[in-house]
């Protein structure tokens, strides 16, 4: 049974404070008010289990599982206890299953499905618990975690094809890098002892100098350089935690040649997707800015959407804003702008981001298939550096010979 903490006073008027055992709130109201008390402010107690449960997460894809098997349960007449049951029985993932539990403890208790869910964010986003209160309070609950599935396996097969296209590229420079640091370490040092005659005259060509340098030093100061970049690596991640980091860093990767656009195309997909399924379920538009502004994972645009939740409030447009902040492309805009004019705008913005995910994943395939041969050349290219840097001596000494 939860704790409740409660504010209340007593019939003298003084304030007291403390806890009380209850399935629900009104039912800690009610216990509360048989003890002679007048309750000013009741709240569920944070307890280390609670926090222990609120961080734990569950991946997309099986949460897409989850809305919609619920969904199905509900559409076939099952009531929601009973779907919430066969679905947390039928659960193989131990994590999955105490969720479940929870909620379904909860909804039994008296809460609404969506204050059950909201307790745990690791694995019910905020867009699924907006749309799920959205769908709970207008009747189409069922609907609601229909297109909340849909949306998540969108959003997971995104983060997949676009891991699945640079997972070769970044394989392709972890053995390059791999491949050279083993050449200048174990290789290039057994050549060494071949070159002291010419080193000791001066006629050491300064390409095989410098190589040998490169390889005395790694040799030598490995772990200087290890911890160095580690270092480095530590402070740039902090760093990146922070607010200004972050503003950089979100910049730079909307300036940066080629990848930049594609970023700033998914990026301004991901907004229009989740705003669109939001208003489509019946959520607010200033709330559905809220959410959306975060989904799409970059500081600059979340401001410009700021601003244009700025700009609904007073009246005015949405399309003005996003416009003036030369974030989102000009073609998205003018979409929107129509739109908001024939009050189609939940239907437009899944259209906008369904087009802008399928031009962006040509653009990152064309990408992709550019630089898989350029980071072969590179490798190659290092390599062929390595050997002509060892050759030369070879040839000055045969034809001393």
């Amino acid at each position: 049974m939860p704790d409740f903490a409660y504010v209340a006073r007593n019939q003298q008027g003084a304030k007291i404070a403390g806890t009380v055992s209850a399935n629900s709130e009104r039912e800690a109201l009610a216990i509360l008010t048989g003890q002679s008390l007048f309750p000013i402010n009741v709240a569920a107690a944070k307890s280390a289990s609670a926090g222990f449960m609120q961080s734990k997460k569950v991946r997309g894809q099986q949460m897409a599982v989850v809305y919609a098997q619920l969904a199905a349960l509900l559409r076939s007449g099952v009531p929601l206890l009973r779907s919430i049951s066969v679905l947390r029985e039928q659960s193989s993932k131990p994590v999955l299953k105490e969720i479940l539990n929870d909620v379904y403890a909860k909804v039994e208790s008296g809460s609404t499905f969506a204050e059950a869910i909201a307790r745990h964010p690791g694995a019910f986003g905020e867009m699924a618990v907006n749309m799920v209160r959205a769908g709970g309070e207008g009747g189409f609950l069922e609907d609601a975690l229909e297109r909340v599935a849909q949306f998540t396996e969108q959003q997971e097969d995104l983060k997949g094809r676009t891991l699945g296209a640079l997972a070769y590229p970044i394989f392709l420079a972890t053995v390059g890098t791999l491949v050279v640091m083993g050449l200048m370490i174990f290789f290039v040092p057994k050549f060494a002892s071949l070159f002291d005659n010419l080193r000791e005259r001066g006629e050491l060509p300064a390409a095989t100098e410098i190589l040998l340098w490169i390889s005395d030093t790694m040799r030598a100061w490995w772990w200087i350089v290890a911890i160095a970049a580690t270092g480095v690596y530590l402070w740039l991640k902090n760093w990146l935690a922070t607010p200004k980091g972050r503003f950089v860093s979100d910049l730079l990767k909307l300036r940066a040649p080629v990848i930049g656009a594609i970023y700033q195309a998914l990026a301004v997909s991901r907004f229009c997707r989740v705003l669109g399924t939001l208003l489509k379920n019946g959520v607010p538009i200033l709330k559905s800015l809220e959410i959306s502004r975060e989904a799409a994972g970059n500081k600059l645009l979340s401001q410009a959407i700021a601003d244009a939740s700025e700009n609904i409030s007073a009246g005015q447009s949405l399309a003005e804003p996003l416009a003036a902040s030369g974030y989102f492309p000009k073609a998205v805009v003018e979409m929107i702008a129509v739109a908001e004019e024939s009050n189609s705008l939940d239907k437009v913005l899944v259209d906008i981001a369904d087009g802008l995910e399928k031009r962006t994943f040509r653009q990152l395939d064309l990408v992709v298939r550019l630089l898989e041969p350029m980071m072969l050349l590179v490798l190659a290219g290092v390599v062929l550096m390595v050997v002509i840097a060892l050759l030369l001596p070879v040839i000055k000494m045969s034809g001393t010979v």
